[in-house]
């Protein structure tokens, strides 16, 4: 198999060793470390991975599937994931341009007829008549967050597909369609500082679920405040989004500085979910660097299940990454330091490789050598495992699966964040933020 060597010593790539010499508090370069990167393993994975999204996919909507066990239900958030996944397809070849042209209109096509709520899609869909799948009870109408998931994914496509065909102007302008009609402001509940999660026909606003950072839901309100039709201003970013008890953090863990958050970070979904399209290098505002913020979440995530204090097995350098997923008791569950109960999820490490490449490849190599023979499935590594209880899932979550083609992609070439970052109303909602990027252009 081809591999590269990566010099592990180059922070900036995103690879750091904690000092535990007593007193020291910062992070130091690893001298004299290389880790070889195994290239054609990266495309097996991304490759068996993508299946899901291509061979799994809806055969009426070709959306992805909630999960593997429920192929009736389709996940907008996920599926969001799943069309970059087919962009990735189309230049890893995988697929033809052709081939993943046509299904991304079949995609688009089924969103125009879909159920939606002031243009705001809910979390699941029958994925063959485009009605709404309750959530919960009172969660059947619009979902903010699952929905930016899906716009994310659908302006890197809109990015993509620039040609002169009639299928290609097809699919831009009915993204088009799509994107100009999505309420974002109407999400702020009568024009309140802040952005709701949930709004139903049915239930109105009694999911009263107001979206606080700092978690994955900031693309949510980068998306909001790029609408040109029905954009959010500021204040609901300022006054909403960075208004927590958990929004700023700055606290060390393991001598890492964290800028926001939760108490060592939370899930590490929460730096992959908004990053699949928003490039974190040099992304700054007033409140983070927002690549330093996913790196050192990362890495204190990884330097946890080192320190290993439930003494969970294997848990280690080559076996770490905790974030949501299936769990072997209670159905899902969303871990991190502060919530362990000794499960690992490949999609967390993995989906970090744009971070910690060195890192992540020590994972990928002990999942895919050490447990393949209960982990590598039809449709690449299953969801989660938790080894202090012999539990390994057999189940794909399209939620999870996305995230690894995507953020393996963005470490290889930087796709995803090309595309999204090159959305002109991305740009100009950025700077409304107060953000500054090396991919938004000085005027």
């Amino acid at each position: 198999m081809a591999t590269i060597l990566l010099v592990a010593c180059c922070i900036t790539a995103g690879t750091a060793q904690i000092n535990r010499k007593k007193g020291s508090t910062g992070l130091k370069k690893m001298k004299g470390t290389e880790v070889a990167i195994d290239t054609a393993l990266l495309t097996l994975v991304q490759h068996r991975t993508f299946d899901y999204f291509w061979k799994f996919g809806h055969p009426v909507s070709g959306l992805a599937p909630e999960r593997s066990t429920t192929p009736d239900t389709v996940t907008i958030g996920g599926s969001g994931f799943g069309v970059m996944a087919i962009l990735v397809g189309i230049e890893r070849r995988f697929i033809t341009r052709e081939e993943g042209l046509d299904r991304l209109l079949k995609i688009v096509n089924f969103l125009v007829r879909a159920d939606h709520y002031h243009g705001i899609w809910a979390h699941w869909l029958n994925g063959t008549t485009g009605k709404t799948i309750p959530f919960s009870r009172k969660d059947d109408g619009g979902d903010v967050v699952e929905t930016a998931y899906m716009f994310q994914g659908l302006l890197a496509v809109r990015q993509y597909f620039t040609g002169n065909s009639r299928k290609e102007q097809e699919l831009r302008t009915k993204i088009g369609w799509l994107w100009g009609d999505a309420e974002w402001n109407w999400y702020t509940h009568d024009g309140q500082d802040v952005l709701y999660w949930h709004w139903s026909p049915n239930n109105g606003w009694s999911m009263n679920h107001p979206i606080r950072g700092y978690n994955e839901c900031l693309i949510a309100y980068v998306l909001a405040a790029s609408s040109q039709n029905y954009p959010i201003t500021p204040r609901v970013y300022h006054l909403g989004w960075a208004m927590s008890n958990f929004f700023l953090n700055g606290h060390e863990y393991y001598g890492i500085k964290l800028p926001l958050g939760f108490p060592y970070g939370g899930p590490l979904f929460f730096s992959q979910y908004s990053f699949l399209g928003l490039d974190p290098r040099g992304l700054k505002d007033q409140y983070a660097d927002y690549w330093e913020q996913n790196l050192h979440h990362t890495l204190i995530n990884r330097q946890y299940c080192i320190e290993n204090p439930h003494h969970y097995p294997n848990y280690g350098p080559d076996c770490w990454g905790l974030t949501a997923s299936d769990a072997p008791d209670n159905g899902y569950d969303a871990f991190s330091p502060t919530n362990d109960h000794g499960t690992i999820t490949p999609s967390a490490a993995l989906s970090a490789f744009p971070y910690t490449p060195a890192y992540s490849m020590q994972a990928l190599n002990y999942f895919y050598t050490q447990k393949k023979d209960q982990l590598w499935k039809e449709y690449g590594f299953t969801d989660a495992f938790n080894e202090s209880r012999n539990w390994y899932d057999y189940q794909y979550l399209a939620i999870d699966q996305g995230p690894i083609v995507v953020m393996i992609e963005n470490y290889r070439s930087g796709l995803l964040w090309k595309l999204f970052m090159s959305c002109p109303e991305v740009q100009q909602g950025l700077k409304k933020l107060g953000f500054t990027s090396p991919a938004i252009p000085q005027q």
